[in-house]
């Protein structure tokens, strides 16, 4: 049993386990423990803490991918990919994606542990993963600090663990997706490792497409607004054509945003008021919206807005995470919802669940509490955008020209309001690659939202994706 008092010695809890998956049985073997990071001086930096599964009975590891995974934030420790998607164990959850009491974790059918094996790794300040006594934890809370820790993880971990010559694959969620991106360029500049294939969930690599990060560009809103239609869709708040074909809503809904929406907006104070008033009632068609509504919005209609008035007659709230999520409002009369009721339907399961799992299961007891999320976003040093918006697609781009062998596979939700699926469909049509390079990303959606693996049919649809990808693209 691991017991992990102090960022000044690595300890490890290994464990052996059995897992069915696509209906064949194999074991794993379980590693909870910590990497120290130290400085030039050889003195200790930081602990970082990670779980790594690997299959029994592998003899030739250079056809064996590691897969090193980690959530966004940031401040997110990794439990969501950990116990929501790829590992070998996943949080009991009903159908559509709520946490089922009395909390527990349930054999993975859906995990890849077949085709690889996985490292979750908690970034410092989350999880178990701590600055080292006398060492200012800021020092690691930044768009270069976080990639420059990592990138320092993953070299020793395939050293400690000599997996140099193995296929290695890189796998975020939200701005775990914006790591994954700087990351793969930092491994291939810095410490010449050369990454196969990235994994890129929720993706936010353009913060200029981001409402949060936005105020005062119009980019966001025709980017959005494919998601407001699924949402209205899903809550039954669109015409009987729409309400029939959700793909035919969406396909015109993207031609909209892409042509006469734009332009409206483009022309600021300037529209001419015919255009204006057929600017609104268009939007308020695709939508489900008040006319009044959206002139009082002046055609921009923010989405933490949106979560609170499409069902506003009903009092109720729609998720930002997950649009099919409601909850009742909080305060009927303002304009911002006060939570996010898909937040709350599976964060507590995701918590408990992932806290038992890691004590009974993977034998590890600390003192420290395990952070599922550090509240250090709001300090986060972005310098790196230098008073831009920040832009990882950058170094994507750089890195998928230098190593052509480098593979993406995206996925997005059709019901996540907070990192929407056309504002990443914007972002790779603009990475400016040849179409050979082009071939070398996969584009794949799903019927929830930002975590879409809650849903077991999204899970399933991921599942089989996955494979495909891994099989053909990492494993040719």
């Amino acid at each position: 049993m691991a017991i992990v008092k102090d960022c000044l010695k690595e300890e490890i809890a290994e464990t052996l386990h059995d897992i069915t998956v696509n209906g064949k049985e194999f074991q794993y073997k379980a590693i909870a423990g910590n990497l120290i990071l130290r400085n030039e001086q050889h003195l200790p930096k930081a602990s970082i803490f990670y779980t790594a599964y690997f299959k029994e009975g592998v003899k030739d590891t250079t056809d064996r991918p590691i897969v090193f995974c980690f959530n966004g934030g940031p401040g997110s420790s990794a439990v969501w990919l950990h116990i929501g998607l790829f590992g070998p164990r996943r949080v009991l959850m009903n159908e559509q994606g709520e946490g089922l009491p009395p909390y527990q974790v349930v054999n993975n059918e859906y995990s890849i542990l077949d085709l690889a094996d996985l490292v979750f790794i908690d970034p410092v300040s989350t999880g178990l993963s701590r600055a080292a006594p006398g060492e200012d934890a800021k020092q690691f809370h930044g768009v270069e600090e976080d990639i420059q820790s990592i990138g320092d993880f993953i070299r020793q971990f395939i050293t400690t663990y000599e997996r140099w010559d193995s296929p290695k694959l890189l796998a975020g969620e939200s701005y775990g997706t914006t790591r994954a991106a700087g990351l793969a360029e930092h491994l291939h500049e810095d410490q010449h490792i050369y990454i196969n294939g990235v994994i890129l969930i929720s993706s936010v690599l353009n913060f200029q497409t981001l409402y949060d990060c936005s105020k005062g560009n119009d980019l966001p809103y025709p980017l959005y607004l494919p998601t407001y239609v699924a949402t209205a869709w899903y809550h039954q708040k669109l015409n009987e054509d729409f309400q029939k074909d959700l793909n035919k809503a969406l396909e015109e809904a993207k031609q909209f945003a892409l042509t006469d929406y734009t332009l409206a907006l483009m022309q600021g104070d300037k529209i001419p008021p015919s255009d204006y008033e057929r600017t609104v009632q268009k939007l308020a068609y695709f939508t489900g919206l008040s006319p009044d509504f959206i002139a009082r919005s002046n055609l921009r209609v923010n989405p933490y807005r949106f979560c609170m008035e499409l069902l506003r007659t009903k009092n109720l709230t729609i998720g930002r995470f997950d649009s099919r999520f409601t909850g009742e409002s909080l305060e009927t009369s303002c304009d911002f919802p006060s939570y996010d009721p898909s937040f709350e339907a599976i964060t507590g399961a995701f918590t408990a669940a992932f806290n038992q799992y890691l004590i009974k299961d993977l034998k590890v007891k600390s003192d420290r509490e395990y952070k599922i999320l550090a509240p250090i976003n709001s300090d986060w040093n972005f310098n790196k955008a230098k008073n831009q918006f920040l832009n990882m697609s950058e170094p994507l781009h750089d890195v998928m020209i230098k190593n052509k062998k480098l593979k993406v596979f995206v996925g997005s939700g059709y019901f996540d309001l907070a990192t929407p699926f056309f504002a990443t469909d914007y972002t790779f049509n603009h990475l400016r690659l040849t179409p050979d390079l082009q071939k070398n990303i996969a584009m794949h959606y799903y019927d929830a939202g930002h975590m879409m693996y809650i849903q077991k049919k999204s899970l399933d649809q991921m599942r089989k994706d996955l494979e495909t990808w891994i099989r053909s693209a990492i494993l040719p």
